[in-house]
């Protein structure tokens, strides 16, 4: 038996410098103190809702929450969760084993302790803020950003809603070659996500109406690996070899909700369509999430805001699309795994009904860079390391990766490729200029 190779350093605010740095120092204080102003605007709604109590919540919470940014400031050490929600036990087993980890060097503190843990702790601490201060427990503090997206991309959301919609009406005589290239152009959307809204409906003006999805020829070159073919021959094989009696199931775990989340339901759409899959699971948040993450409510949300647009091809696939929900072809999860600390790597010990139910997928689709992360164990790696490798024993199912580079970790590149991009873009890999499509085909 060979050696295991150690795993790399966890990426982390001690490297000066580093993203992590930057963004532990800069960009997290920045959203508490965004959270802390939007209680602040509501707490007359929160007055007229719930009277003095309401008000008096919304205190508590932006006390806890300038505790918290203060801590965060101040290097201090992370401490337990004191609420009862279900979780916290996990949160606090998880505190435990990073103070062991640091063998005697000091408590694990926001700069010192790894990014990815720290960063989830203080979405964790937001929602206790809440949680904890009823009668506004279950107020979103990032709802209002959420819906502002979606509503400032309609005319992408039009775009995609309106090539789908004529997509279909010939989808059955649409042979194996056009298929793969339709397959293709909707996956690359869902890729773009939050990024390609601008560039298929402000950025080209008149030229993109007659195709909405003109620019993603010129985008290609920004895709650093490229496994679509893949994931079409899997998806092709998957149903030759399924009979009648069992059918074939494709997972997205989301990310971003907005325009993002509809180009994943117009994918997912498609698949179906396209008889590539006969159901498709969605995974999301079971609490509000790094800003902008998809939760029930948004998912629930974004599909009747969609049957009611007075835009006859986007209220046909929402219509489309809570027939597919009552019909059970389409299942929306979430699992509190998904919130914790954890690298997917220890999902079959921490959640192994999670990993039980994602077992039985034929291809698992993880969108965008916290789940690359999550899978990678958001670490310090030589960007040739295999994605098998890197994925560290996590191969419940076939997996794909959809995501565009917001954080410094990659893998699975070719021999210079990360050098030669980094000669002239310093900032290729937290950018979100650069994509990957990443196959893993499990053992």
């Amino acid at each position: 038996m060979a050696a295991v190779a150690a795993l790399p350093v966890s990426l982390s605010g001690r490297f000066k410098g580093s993203f992590a740095y930057f963004t532990i120092k800069d960009r997290l204080p920045q959203i508490l103190t965004r959270v802390i102003d939007t209680l602040h605007r509501h707490k007359n709604e929160f007055f007229e809702e719930h009277g003095e109590k309401g008000v008096e919540a919304e205190k508590r919470a932006i006390s806890f929450l300038s505790k918290l940014r203060n801590e965060l400031q101040t290097d201090k050490p992370v401490t337990p969760l004191e609420d009862e929600l279900p979780d916290a036990a996990l949160w606090n087993q998880y505190l435990d084993y990073q103070r062991n980890l640091s063998n005697g060097n000091g408590e694990p503190s926001w700069f010192q302790s790894p990014w990815l843990y720290v960063e989830c702790y203080m979405y964790r601490r937001i929602h206790a803020a809440l949680a904890q201060n009823p009668p506004i427990d279950n107020f979103d503090v990032f709802k209002e950003g959420k819906a502002q997206n979606f509503f400032e991309s309609q005319e992408a959301v039009i775009a995609l809603c309106t090539y789908f919609q004529e997509l279909l009406k010939n989808i059955k005589d649409v042979d194996e070659n056009q298929l793969q290239e339709e397959l293709f152009k909707l996956l690359q959307v869902s890729l773009w996500g939050n990024k390609c809204d601008l560039s298929f409906s402000a950025g080209e003006g008149s030229s993109q109406k007659s195709s909405p999805l003109q620019s993603l020829e010129n985008m290609i070159p920004y895709i650093l690996v490229n496994d679509m073919e893949k994931l079409w021959s899997l998806l092709v094989n998957s149903k030759k070899r399924n009979t009648e009696k069992s059918n074939v199931r494709v997972d997205i775990i989301l990310d971003n909700a907005g325009f993002e989340l509809v180009s994943d339901l117009v994918f997912a759409d498609f698949l179906l369509s396209s008889k590539l899959a006969d159901e498709v699971h969605f995974h999301g948040k079971s609490i509000p999430w790094y800003v902008s993450d998809t939760t029930k409510h948004d998912f629930n949300w974004t599909i009747k805001q969609l049957q009611a647009a007075n835009h006859m091809w986007v209220s046909r696939c929402g219509i489309n699309w809570e027939g597919n929900l009552k019909k059970g072809v389409w299942v929306y999860r979430d699992h509190m795994f998904w919130t914790l600390p954890h690298d997917f790597s220890s999902m079959a010990e921490v959640a192994p009904d999670l990993y039980a139910d994602l077992q039985k997928s034929d291809l698992l689709l993880f969108k965008g860079d916290l789940n690359y992360r999550k899978l990678t164990g958001d670490r310090k790696w030589e960007y040739t390391v295999p994605f098998h490798q890197a994925l560290n024993k996590f191969h419940p199912a076939p997996l794909c990766s959809v995501r565009t580079l917001k954080s410094d970790t990659q893998v699975g590149l070719k021999p210079g490729q990360g050098e030669k991009i980094q000669a002239s873009e310093p900032e290729w890999m937290v950018s979100g200029k650069y994509g990957v499509v990443q196959f893993d085909a499990a053992l």
